[in-house]
């Protein structure tokens, strides 16, 4: 829960990954957000006292069956509602307007031309701007006393706004990139309709956890696994910073990290930050329980039970430590599946651990982005290198390597990944990317190296630009660039004979390729 002294704004999820979003784009106009499923009770709104609801988009039509609704008594509250997307034909259809399920739908970019004065755009709005679309359905008419403030070609109630209620809908996505002034609307709904400061913002994260940290431990003992990346790092910082000496964090080696990153997260915790650590050198235990494993969710339960094994022997004295403290993030959980978003993929850190597992979770970055992660590390005094260094997934390299995980791969892989991040620091464009690595593809590839014929392996170049990992593209490095990272890799790494570059965007693929 926020602090005392901070209203919220509740994000009603009907089963949009963009809700994610959404909550984060509040959050940026310095607004404490938190998201809540669509079953959600007037009786549990009231009793919450946000300052204002955001409708998400969703999947279905408001005309299926079975599709996602909220009770109508909500908008009795009083409490000022804004509805995007499929949000918004909610709100026309359940307060008297006509959702129409057999015009054209329109996706991508659009022309919103306003129509009169707006709540939700400021007067030096332009009078027509692109808006990005995702709809089938669209309103043909709005409810009695609403007033239809802009249109495109295929949506002809685009903006809808009753201000007497305070409840507005839009069609487009104002939450993403693709539309410009969509941040805009959003500041003006948080700031302007709901009457909000914006005074919340990093200090308020890292005092709001660690009450949240102190209240769930109390007197306890608890664990952190360290993995190396960002988000391990700062949850064990935050945890510190909440119960001081309960804590002890366990960096278990696992054979499949980044090169050198042991060794700097060891020296990071021992020697700078003072957090009592132990180190559990376990890689030859990962690489036996891997042995011939090759389906990617099959992997991520392996590395994730393992895991759990490892630090349920190394508490070692520590008998009473039932908590684990882990750097589960917000886009993990949404990944993962949630009571109205498809699965895309198990994270270890959320859907891999075993059912027996003896520890309470303490995930206290679980509703965080990555932006946010990064404020709250440097606020806690983590060097740039561990709270800029590139996202890393939890099973480590295990999947980058296509396929059955050995030591000899992992030795490739290890080799050329070093050479990609060599290259894109030198280019400068390290806080341009938001990742870049290698990939081992199991498949070989005939080439010609010297005289002789070769039959080695390809090595995939992966660089992706993003904001929060919920939506991705590939990024466009220079081809000198990706001339030296190739001619680099094949020349100095053993086992490979040529690379790739991979060019797509996330949807529809997705970052890590397992």
């Amino acid at each position: 829960m926020p602090p005392d002294n901070h209203a919220t704004v509740l994000v009603v999820d009907f089963g949009a990954q963009y809700a994610q979003l959404i909550a984060r784009r509040v959050r940026e106009a310095n607004v404490y957000s938190e998201i809540v499923p669509n079953d959600i009770t007037p009786e549990e709104i009231a009793g919450r006292n946000p300052a204002g609801l955001i409708f998400s988009g969703g999947p279905k039509s408001v005309h299926v069956e079975g599709a996602p609704a909220i009770d109508p008594a909500v908008y009795e509250l009083g409490v000022p509602v804004l509805g995007i997307c499929y949000g918004a034909q909610l709100v026309a259809q359940q307060l008297g307007g006509i959702v129409d399920r057999s015009g054209r739908g329109e996706y991508g970019r659009a022309e919103l031309e306003r129509i009169g004065t707006s709540t939700l755009f400021d007067d030096e709005a332009p009078a027509t701007q692109q808006v990005w679309m995702s709809h089938f359905d669209a309103i043909v008419e709005a409810p009695e006393g609403f007033t239809v403030s802009g249109s495109t070609p295929d949506a002809p109630v685009a903006l809808l706004e009753d201000d007497d209620r305070k409840i507005y809908g839009v069609q487009f996505h104002p939450e993403v990139v693709h539309t410009p002034l969509g941040q805009r609307i959003i500041e003006r709904f948080v700031h302007n309709v709901c009457g909000l400061a914006g005074d919340w913002n990093t200090a308020d994260i890292i005092e709001e956890s660690v009450h949240a940290i102190r209240e769930q431990v109390g007197d306890g003992r608890a664990i952190c696994g360290l993995s190396g990346g960002v988000d391990s790092a700062v949850a064990a910082a935050l945890v510190h910073r909440a119960i001081g000496h309960q804590l002890t964090c366990v960096f278990v080696d696992t054979g499949l990290m980044r090169r050198g990153e042991g060794e700097q997260v060891v020296d990071t915790f021992q020697r700078t930050q003072g957090i009592e650590l132990i180190h559990e050198r376990a890689a030859d235990e990962f690489f036996e329980a891997l042995a011939g494993v090759e389906d990617p969710e099959d992997k991520r339960k392996v590395i994730g039970e393992k895991f759990v094994r490892i630090f349920e022997r190394a508490q070692g004295g520590l008998t009473d430590a039932k908590f684990l403290v882990q750097g589960t993030l917000y886009p993990d959980v949404i990944e993962s599946g949630t009571k109205d978003a498809a699965k895309i993929k198990s994270h270890h850190n959320v859907g891999g651990l075993p059912d027996d597992m003896e520890f309470e979770l303490v995930e206290p970055l679980r509703g965080l982005f990555k932006d946010e992660v990064r404020a709250v590390g440097s606020a806690l005094g983590l060097p740039d290198e561990i709270v800029w260094r590139q996202p890393f997934p939890g099973p480590g390299l295990g999947v980058r390597i296509i396929g059955d995980v050995t030591r000899p791969k992992v030795a490739i892989l290890q080799h050329a990944d070093a050479i990609v991040r060599e290259e894109i620091a030198s280019a400068g464009l390290e806080r341009e990317i938001w990742q870049a690595f290698a990939v081992l593809a199991d498949i070989r590839s005939v080439g010609v190296m010297g005289d002789e014929r070769t039959y080695a392996r390809p090595i995939i170049i992966r660089a992706v630009t993003s904001e929060d990992a919920m939506t991705a593209d590939w990024a466009r490095l220079p081809h000198d660039l990706l001339e030296t990272m190739s001619n680099r890799i094949i020349n100095e790494v053993d086992g490979v004979n040529r690379v790739v570059y991979d060019i797509t965007s996330k949807p529809p693929g997705t970052i890590e390729w397992e």
